[in-house]
C-alpha cells in the first residue's frame, strides 16, 4: 500500500504524520509523499511544518512540496485561534527551503500505479481541484481517495452547516465532487468528531513513543489543541479529525458507510461550504461518494498505541523491526 497524503499541519494533521510515519517504518505501507494546501496556515508553512515532524519521525528524504498558496476563487482563511500562529500550537517549525513541484510529485506517484495508491486529503481540497484541471489523465486514473470534510446531516464546525476544510474552498470541493473518477470515501465531522483525545491518552501515547525526538515536542504541540477545545466548550481534550480520516483510509478499523451523491454549496455566502448529501438516490445520479456514518474509535487507539511503540522501538534500531517486523495492534 501506496500513501500520497495532501495535509494542512496543523495539530490533527500532525498525529496523521506520526501515525504514517510509524507505518512506514514498520513496513506496513510506503508513504510515497507528502504535499500540502494552504488552510490551517499558509501553504508554505504548512510544509515547513510537515518537513519538521517527519524528520522527528526519523523520515527526513519523504519527497515533500507546498502546493497552491490560495483557495481557488476565494482568499485564503487560516485559523491561528486553533493550531496556533504557525500550525503546530506552542511549537514552531524551523524555517526551511520547501519545494513547489507538488503536481509533478503527484504525477509521479500516479505513474508508478493506482491500484496500491491512496490519496489521503486531510485539507481543503484546493491541490485535488487543481490537479485534475491540469492532469485530467492522470486524475481519472486515481482509484482510491478519502478525504475529511464536510459536515453530511450533522452541524458545521464554521458556520451553522459548513465544516472548515469546505467552507475555506468550497469551489475546490464542489469541483471535486463533480468530477471525482470515482467515488470518494468522506470522512465528515458527524463521525470525525467522535475520535477524542484527552490528557490521559496523550500520556499515554508520548510514553510509547519513548526517547524519540518527535515525543519531545508533542505535548507542546497539543497543549494549545486542548486550550482551543476548552475555550468553544468542548472540554479540556482535541478532535483528531485527521488522524481517524487515515486510519478510515487504510482500512485499519470497521466502518459502516452510505452510497451518496454529494454537491458543494460554493455560491451562497452564507451557505457556504454546506454539503447536500443525497444518500436514498432520489437525484437519479451515480453515487460519487461512500460517506462513512460510524467508525470502531475503539479499536483505533489500540493500533495508535502500537504504531507509537513500533516507532520508538525503529528509533532505538530494535532488529525485529528491521527484520520486518509488521504494525498490529495486540490482540
Amino acid at each position: 500500500m501506496r500513501v500520497l497524503l495532501d495535509c494542512d499541519p496543523g495539530i490533527d494533521d500532525t498525529f496523521a504524520l506520526i501515525y504514517l510515519a510509524a507505518a512506514h517504518h514498520a513496513g506496513e505501507l510506503e508513504l510515497d509523499c507528502v504535499t500540502t494546501t494552504a488552510g490551517n496556515v499558509e501553504a508554505v508553512q504548512c510544509a515547513q511544518n510537515a518537513a519538521w515532524i517527519l524528520a522527528q519521525c526519523n523520515l527526513p528524504a519523504i519527497p515533500l512540496a507546498a502546493g497552491e498558496a490560495q483557495p481557488l476563487e476565494l482568499v485564503l482563511t487560516t485559523t491561528p485561534e486553533t493550531h496556533g500562529e504557525h500550525g503546530l500550537g506552542y511549537a514552531h517549525a524551523p524555517e526551511r527551503h520547501v519545494a513547489s513541484d507538488w503536481d509533478l510529485l503527484w504525477c509521479d506517484a500516479i505513474e508508478r500505479g493506482t491500484d496500491d495508491l491512496h490519496l489521503i486529503v486531510t485539507g481543503p481540497l484546493t491541490n485535488l481541484a487543481t490537479f485534475a484541471r491540469r492532469h485530467p489523465r492522470h486524475f481519472a486514473s486515481l482509484r482510491h481517495i478519502t478525504v475529511m470534510g464536510g459536515a453530511v446531516n450533522y452541524p458545521g464546525n464554521t458556520t451553522p452547516t459548513a465544516e472548515w476544510n469546505f467552507w475555506v474552498d468550497p469551489h475546490a470541493a464542489a469541483e471535486v465532487f463533480a468530477r471525482t473518477p470515482v467515488p470518494i470515501t468522506l470522512c465528515s465531522l458527524g463521525v470525525t468528531e467522535q475520535f477524542v483525545l484527552d490528557p490521559p491518552r496523550l500520556d499515554a501515547l508520548v510514553g510509547a513513543l519513548g526517547d524519540t525526538p518527535v515525543a519531545a515536542v508533542l505535548p507542546e504541540i497539543t497543549r494549545f489543541y486542548f486550550e482551543f477545545h476548552e475555550d468553544v466548550g468542548e472540554g479540556y481534550c482535541a478532535q483528531l479529525h485527521d488522524l481517524l480520516t487515515v486510519l478510515i483510509a487504510l482500512g485499519r478499523i470497521e466502518v459502516s458507510a452510505l452510497d451518496a451523491t454529494i454537491d458543494v454549496e460554493a455560491v451562497s455566502e452564507l451557505m457556504r461550504g454546506t454539503v447536500a448529501a443525497d444518500l436514498r438516490g432520489m437525484w437519479e445520479r451515480e453515487p460519487n461518494a461512500r460517506v462513512v456514518t460510524a467508525a470502531d474509535t475503539d479499536r483505533a487507539w489500540p493500533l495508535i498505541d502500537a504504531a507509537c511503540t513500533l516507532h520508538a522501538r525503529f528509533t532505538a534500531g530494535d532488529a525485529d523491526l528491521k527484520a520486518g517486523y509488521h504494525l498490529k495492534a495486540e490482540e
